[in-house]
């Protein structure tokens, strides 16, 4: 098994960093805002 030999630990700890900043920049950059979109036209509709 590959993941339990100290070799590869640096470039499966690389792999996840790169994947966990890629997924907040998409989140932050793309779905959130939608998100918050939505909720703030939901409340503007119920408060007419």
């Amino acid at each position: 098994m590959p993941q339990l030999l100290p070799f590869y630990f640096v470039n499966q700890l690389t792999f996840a960093f790169v994947v966990l900043m890629i997924m907040v920049y998409v989140f932050s950059k793309y779905i959130l805002p939608m998100f918050t979109e939505l909720f703030l036209t939901r409340m503007y509709i119920t408060k007419l």
